[in-house]
This record gives structure tokens, sequence and C-alpha cells, in this order.
């Protein structure tokens, strides 16, 4: 998700998966309809362990003999075939990231060898990746010129921004409909969910296990809710709450004030703490001022092509994961102390490819059609200011996530109504401070699957919590879940595992 507290009382069932016997799936899928060879460029470079194959599923699955649409799915396979329990299907979330990539990410070894899904998950699975319909390699949608919001783009807190944005925001999703007009209609959620299915099938297998992140475990929960019987092992991380009638205008709403926490409780503190390399503060209050004072120094004037809601949108992405806290830090230090713009407003710089559009495009196209949202600007604004009093980042997430639906060319179905039932035991992690999928949402997601157990990583804010990258690794979490993953085997009751290390940054020479 762009995207996007208080412990999980535990249960008292001990829920365990059966596991699959060797000879329910044999070293090869049953007859698999998919035929695997060379990757595009874009997926070969970074990724060459992987293979490709294309899959044609309806545009609109009430007419399945109607128009198809080709859907990219990657594999890496299994490295020791004699031990191979079957595919698992992931997806990395957004809605519009490429999950024929996260294939490739979580197979690949790090310098180190280091890969993010355990090296007995990799020898027995093969990890399967697709990009969902209208992403990337996957009938990408685009809704507008790359520079269609201009660069830098209006304060995204100023009232005199207001009248401009909603025309910037309403003339995107008259050219979303204008552009798209077969497919807008059939992006949603359930769409997804079909096409994973039809992914499964092609595979020839008889269920499906799958690894979904973030908005992925949306998906996960509405593919569960359609097809439970074919359900295998699944693991959900970083959680949506399912459960809202708007559910992704409630998203925004919530992570206004998760990503203030965040900002405010662990990111400000770990600035202080470190005031010998940075030097922004030896106190919270200090750094904070640091801050306010440069991001007043770009909304008045702006720096280039980054004004405040690029750098607003820069300390927004920085929140979901530490990894990215020095560089940023280093950046703002950089102006603070020595007056230097050039490395804030390099990495604030907004992306006016091609590939940011269609990213763009493919997020407000899923979310607009996925769930009803206000259709009253008033309404937005209301809501927007009120969260302001708390939150810098309540505006710029309302522009960025979903205010276009506010003049959508159709009205979304609804939500899917999650309710578990008919489902296995499916294992679930959340940080306790995500800012993107904040833990009281994890809870919801948890109720509405009964049969679902939590494992909450604690003193953490990291959105994800299994299969990290080396330096954000949780080696308690990842245990659980590759136990799971190679035997089926839940914890007895919702756990905690602590929390992983923050960086440690290194004074200059």
């Amino acid at each position: 998700m762009r995207l996007r507290w208080v412990l999980a009382a535990a249960t008292s069932l001990a829920l365990i998966a059966p596991a699959v016997p060797a000879a329910a799936n044999p070293p090869e899928a049953r007859n698999s309809a998919l035929s695997f060879g060379t990757c595009p460029s874009d997926i070969a470079e970074p990724y060459p362990a992987l293979t490709c194959a294309t899959l044609k599923v309806p545009l609109d699955y009430s007419r399945p003999n109607g128009a198809k649409i080709s859907l990219l799915v990657t594999k890496h396979a299994a490295n020791k075939p004699a031990k191979r329990i079957g595919s698992l299907v992931v997806n990395p979330g957004g809605p519009g990231v490429s999950g024929a990539a996260y294939a490739g990410s979580l197979s690949r070894p790090d310098a180190t060898g280091f890969t993010q899904l355990d090296t007995a998950v990799l020898d027995a699975y093969d990890i399967i990746g697709f990009d969902p319909r209208g992403v990337f390699l996957s009938a990408p949608v685009s809704c507008a010129a790359p520079d269609h919001f201009g660069a830098p783009q209006p304060d995204p807190d100023a009232k005199a921004s207001r009248n401009q944005l909603w025309k910037l925001w309403s003339s995107y999703a008259e050219d979303c409909q204008a552009n798209n007009t077969a497919i807008l209609p059939h992006l949603g959620t359930v769409d997804v969910a079909r096409d994973m299915d039809a992914v499964r099938a092609a595979l020839g297998e008889r269920k499906l296990n799958y690894l979904g992140l973030s908005y992925g475990t949306y998906l996960g929960a509405v593919y569960g809710q359609l097809f439970p019987r074919h359900v295998g092992r699944m693991i959900l991380d970083g959680n949506m709450d399912p459960t809202p009638k708007e559910v992704w205008y409630q998203v925004w709403l919530d992570q206004a004030a998760a990503f203030q926490k965040r900002f405010d409780h662990d990111y400000l503190p770990w600035v202080a703490k470190y005031d010998n390399v940075f030097h922004l503060g030896k106190t919270v209050p200090a750094v904070r001022a640091a801050w306010n004072k440069t991001l007043t120094d770009f909304r008045t004037k702006p720096h280039g092509d980054v004004g405040g809601s690029e750098l607003l949108g820069t300390a927004y992405g920085a929140m979901f994961a530490e990894g990215g806290w020095i560089g940023f830090t280093d950046a703002l230090s950089a102006y603070v102390v020595d007056g230097d713009d050039s490395i804030l407003t390099d990495i604030a710089a907004p992306d006016l490819s091609p590939d940011g559009e269609q990213a763009n495009a493919i997020f407000t196209s899923v979310i607009c059609a996925d769930s009803h949202g206000p259709r009253n600007r008033a309404k937005y604004e209301h809501d927007a200011d009120k969260l302001a009093r708390t939150s810098q980042f309540a505006w710029y997430i309302m522009w960025t996530s979903g205010s276009a639906c506010q003049s959508w060319a159709f009205d979304s179905p609804g939500r899917l109504k999650i309710t578990g039932e008919g489902l296995p035991g499916v294992l679930m992690f959340n940080s306790i401070g995500d800012p993107g999928t904040p833990y009281a949402g994890a809870l919801k997601m948890h109720k509405a699957l009964p049969t679902s157990i939590l494992v909450t990583e604690r003193d953490s804010g990291k959105h994800g919590v299994f299969a990290n990258r080396l330096a954000a690794v949780n080696p308690a979490a990842n245990a659980i879940g590759t136990k799971y993953l190679l035997t089926g085997e839940l914890p007895a009751t919702d756990t905690t595992v602590p929390g992983h290390p923050l960086p440690v940054p290194t004074e200059a020479p």
C-alpha cells in the first residue's frame, strides 16, 4: 500500500493446516497450462533466475467468452524438485506494484548470499509472481500525461490550492475513463482475485499457497472469500482493515494519524539520539523545529521541482521502513546545517516517468473500483481539515489517496464482505506501529478471519514483518513463517516477537 495499539488477544485454539503429502503434489505441477520461457528485459535483467509465461483471462468475468487480456506470470523454480511442495503465489501490495518482479526480489540472493525467503522455502516451492491486471506488463493502464499534476505540485495544505487540486484530480478521473473505457470497470480486487485463481488453475495446482503484503492482504482475504476451498497455506503480512463500507477512504483517514505517530514517536527520537551524526538537535522538539522550518521553506519557495507536497511525500515514504531513514536524514541535515539542498531535492524529485504515471493510474483505478467513497467534496475537506489539526500528513494523503474517486466515472459495486468462512488456518503478521496498515485494522482483519493466528512484532513500526531484506530481518518471525510454509503448522495461539533493530548511522570521517 502506498500505498499505507494494543496486542492481539490470544486465542485458545491450536490451528494446524494439514501437511501436504509428497504424493499429493509431485515435483511438477499437474497439467500446467503455462509455458514458461524467456522473460521480458525489464524482468530478465534484474532477475535472471526467473522464467516467464503469459496467461489470457477474461476482461469481464461475467462474459467469460468475451474479450481477453494477458497477464505476465513469473516463476522461480523450486531449487530441489524432489522436495517440491507446490507453488507459492506472491503479491507485494500497492495496489499497483509488480508481483512479477516481487517473485524475483524474494528469491534473488544479495551480495552476502542472503535471500528474503528462507532457502528451505526456495528449495520446496516454485515462487510465482504475476502483474495484476492494469499493472506494468499486464495490460497496463495510463490516465494522463506524466506531468499532469505539474512539478512542484500545489501545496496540499494551502486553501488557495484546493480549487486547482480538485480540477487536477477531476480531469485526471475524466482522462482515466476516456483512455481506459473498456478495462476501467474491471480493475477491482474481485477481478484480480479471479485472475489469481486462473493462475492457480493454469499452474495445475489444486490449492493456492499465498504470501501477500500490504494491499496483498486484502487481495488474499478477497480470494479466500471467493475460493475458500482452493486455499492452501496463506500468509498475510501488514494487514488492511477489510471491514469499512468505504474501505479505501477509511484507509487514508487511519493513515493520517498513524504516520504522524510514527514520525513523532519513532523517527524524531531516533534522529535526536544521533545528533552527533545529523546535528539536527539533541531533543525531539529541536529536531521537529528543524523539520518544520525546512517544510516551511520548501512550501514558501519551492526548490526547483520540489515543494511542500514533494517533501511531505518523501517523509511519508520514509516512514514505511527504517531502511530509508539514514539517507533521508542525511539530506535533511545537509540542508539545515550546510544550506545544501541538492541531496534533498534529488531524493524528493517527483517521478514524471510513464512508469510513475501508470503506477498512479492503477492505484487510483483499483481504489475507486473497490468501494464506495464520498461524492461530496465538502466531506473530504471537512475530514482532512479535522485530521490536519494533529497530522501534517492529512492533506497530502487525502489528495494522493482517493480524491479522484469523488468524480469517478462509475459507482463501485461495493466491497466484498469478508467472513473467512471455510478457510483453513491463516498466518498473519503485523508490527505494532505500522503506519501503512495500522494495528487496529490488522485486529479487524484477524477478527474477520476466525481461523487466523496473528504474530505481532512489538516495539516496531516497520511495514511488513516476514521475509524482509537483511537490514530489517526479524529472525523469530521468519522462523514462524518458514515453519508454516514447510509443514502447515501454525502457532497454537496469537503470539508476539521482538522488534528488529533500528539502523545505526555513523559519523562522517
